[in-house]
């Protein structure tokens, strides 16, 4: 079990804000961390990766990494950390950047292999892809076995097929290794397909904590689909308006009323949802 009670004043999106998080979570779970830019879900992260203090206790697999007498330091923990640029070793190269982390070599084998990095072992990092260089970077928090995989929105760079290709890779290492995986993204399709539990955080304080279903499904009532979006402009077509609005990776257009158009601010968010709608699926 991991048990997580801290407190930290920060100065958030909103100004001032008190990060206070309390929760426990089972040794090799995958949870995901959601919310807004600006409410502490990196410096939640942060915090138990021992890079930045905050009041409380930190308890993990019976160890205590922080109470009020005393605090782990960062290489006692047991942490791996993937972040969003990588922060890869310019000057060596795939195989020693693993094993700069540990001299296993047998490890260092297996991981390369899962990825499908052995043939680019010799290379240096700046002649990969930005989906390679995150794979070497996954691969190099795995290479200490961690307790507890730290991963601060690691695939947003990089575009939709290698995320879902990279998202499978994170899954097959997880599973693997059974270490405990907490990831920030704001991806919803992301967190579904890789989380057991959402941990939702606005303003510094957990907001919604369950399975992805329930936290990311927003329907209610006699609701078939509900999505939100940017509102991007309002253009009239004769007698109607139409609203475009950005969803994801692609703009759809819904036909509003007057009254609405006039209430509705451009560049705001916005919850496009359907009631009497029939979807169909079909291959791409």
């Amino acid at each position: 079990m991991i048990k997580i009670a801290i407190s930290k004043k920060l100065h958030g999106a909103s100004g001032a804000m008190d990060l206070k998080i309390d929760l426990e979570l089972e040794e090799g779970s995958f949870v995901a961390l959601s919310g807004e830019s600006g409410s502490g879900k990196t410096t939640l992260l942060r915090i138990l990766a021992g890079l930045e203090e905050a009041e409380g206790n930190i308890e993990v697999s019976g160890e205590i990494w922080q109470d009020s007498k005393s605090r782990l330091p960062t290489q006692k923990r047991g942490i791996g950390f993937v972040f969003q640029d990588y922060a890869l070793f310019a000057n060596m190269s795939v195989e020693q950047n693993l094993l700069f982390v540990k001299n296993d070599k047998q490890l260092c084998k297996k991981l390369l292999k899962m990825s499908g990095l052995s043939e680019l072992k010799e290379r240096m990092p700046n002649t990969l892809s930005g989906g390679q260089k995150q794979r070497v970077s996954l691969c190099r928090a795995m290479m200490s076995r961690p307790k507890l995989l730290l991963m601060d929105e690691p695939l947003s760079a990089l575009d939709p097929s290698m995320r879902n290709r990279l998202q499978v890779e994170i899954l097959a290492l997880h599973k693997e290794f059974g270490t405990t995986t907490i990831m920030v993204s704001h991806d919803p399709s992301e967190i579904y397909r890789l989380s057991q539990r959402v941990v939702k955080l606005h303003l510094g304080r957990v907001v919604e904590d369950g399975t992805p279903k329930d936290v990311l499904l927003k329907t209610s009532g006699s609701q078939k689909f509900s999505f939100e979006g940017e509102l991007l402009e309002i253009v009239k077509v004769d007698v109607i308006y139409i609203a475009i609005v950005s969803i994801g990776q692609q703009l759809v257009e819904v036909v509003i009323s007057s009254s609405e158009a006039k209430s509705l601010e451009i560049g705001s968010r916005v919850s496009v949802s359907t009631k009497a709608f029939a979807p169909t699926l079909s291959p791409l």
